[in-house]
């Protein structure tokens, strides 16, 4: 066995002359400990928070989008498009026609962009996962339908239960219309049926309606098949950058051709920004809770004096002495992390399968996200390490360089 690794060892559990290191030793290793479960929960917790966000905004949005470089309209026909539709791995073409308008319900006004999807949105995207109230019906006996944003119905006032009997009115301009004497000839005006509302956040919730893309042709004048995007869905196990790159070398420099990364681009660095910040913050406090090894080792190496004479005259080397405590201040680290990893996992584990931390009704879900990551558990432990290397080498180099312990 290494003879400063049994030392350190045999320090490590043995009764020290004074009560008071074992008691900062203790302290020192609950602290790296707790330290160690906080970062494992909280990036946990917050890997949860994220991958619940992301699902949202992925049942909402495409694998990959399609829209016009220049301009805003585009005709998704010809033998481009054609081929696009049959690249290895695409499974949805979906058809979008949207634009901002004014809804009217009673006294009750509010702008909303009206989406206008083909029928293979709500395959594509799951939609009816995000049903709150109603069903995904946009078109019934004739009548045009729409499912609203939480948010724009509680501004109308909409009820899904009269859905038969009253309509909300959409109002836009007409396009090319340079003058009239009556400005009543500019307005578009169209009627539109709730049939369900979603709900995922407040940026969806208070601002979208999702109805036919027919519907939206009609109300935003455009009577061929204009669209403002084409969404992709993609077959699983597809490679979403192998299908985007294709489908670029396929339409050229004008269209922009985009992943769900480039979709929400601004979401997704933010979110992996508040994930380091809060990574940093906690690697801070766990600095400031293993200060307790400087003191621990400081007191131990003053404590083992008379040891270290001996080891001395023994024909030990001040090296092997600096190894000792050196492997003193790990084994307390080691110990430390791998317990707080191992407790840090269980309370995860525990809110995954009992769901401890419950919401009340009206969330989306029922209780608090956690998602366990295994490059989470690399960076806390390599983290821990370095900082409890770091807390171990400077006492036993400052006191063993200032003669505190050199031997008679």
């Amino acid at each position: 066995m290494n003879f400063p690794f049994f030392i350190a060892k045999r320090y490590l559990v043995s009764k020290k002359s004074h009560n008071a290191i074992n008691i900062i030793s203790g302290i020192a290793l609950g602290g790296i400990a707790i330290g160690t479960i906080a970062l494992i929960i909280v990036l946990s917790a917050f890997n949860g928070i994220s991958n619940l966000v992301q699902s949202l905004y992925n049942s909402f949005g495409p694998d990959i989008s399609i829209t016009a470089s220049k301009g805003k309209i585009f005709q998704p026909t010809g033998a481009l498009f054609n081929n696009v539709k049959h690249i290895n791995g695409v499974k949805y073409f979906s058809e979008v026609m949207q634009d901002k308008a004014l809804l009217k319900y009673n006294d009750q006004q509010s702008f909303a962009v009206i989406k206008g999807v083909s029928n293979s949105f709500e395959a594509m995207t799951q939609f009816d996962t995000l049903i709150r109230d109603g069903a995904f019906t946009l078109s019934h006996s004739g009548l045009d339908y729409g499912v609203f944003g939480k948010g724009i119905a509680y501004q109308l006032g909409l009820g899904v239960s009269n859905a038969d009997y009253y309509s909300i009115t959409c109002y836009s301009i007409k396009r090319g219309l340079k003058s009239t004497p009556d400005p009543r000839d500019a307005i578009i005006e169209k009627h539109l049926f709730p049939s369900g509302t979603f709900s995922i956040n407040d940026d969806f919730d208070f601002r979208y309606v999702i109805t036919s893309i027919n519907f939206a042709r009609q109300l935003f004048d455009y009577q061929d098949s204009s669209v403002t995007a084409i969404e992709i869905g993609l077959a699983k196990g597809a490679n979403p950058n192998e299908v985007k790159n294709k489908i670029k070398n396929i339409l050229g420099p004008d269209y922009l051709v985009k992943d769900r990364f480039e979709q929400n681009e601004l979401l997704f660095k933010t979110l992996k920004s508040e994930k380091l910040w809060t990574f940093i913050i906690l690697v801070f406090i766990l600095i400031i809770a293993t200060f307790n090894i400087v003191g621990s080792l400081s007191m131990l190496i003053l404590d083992k004096e008379k040891d270290i004479d001996i080891l001395w005259k023994m024909g030990v080397d001040m090296n092997t002495v600096k190894k000792i405590f050196m492997y003193e201040g790990m084994l307390i680290t080691l110990i430390g992390a791998l317990g707080g990893l191992a407790l840090g996992t269980i309370i995860c584990l525990v809110q995954i399968y009992f769901k401890v931390v419950s919401f009340s009704k009206g969330f989306l879900i029922d209780a608090y996200p956690v998602s366990m990551q295994v490059t989470d558990y690399l960076y806390v432990f390599t983290a821990v390490i370095v900082i409890g290397f770091l807390a171990s080498w400077y006492p036993v180099r400052v006191f063993t360089s200032k003669g505190a312990v050199k031997p008679a």
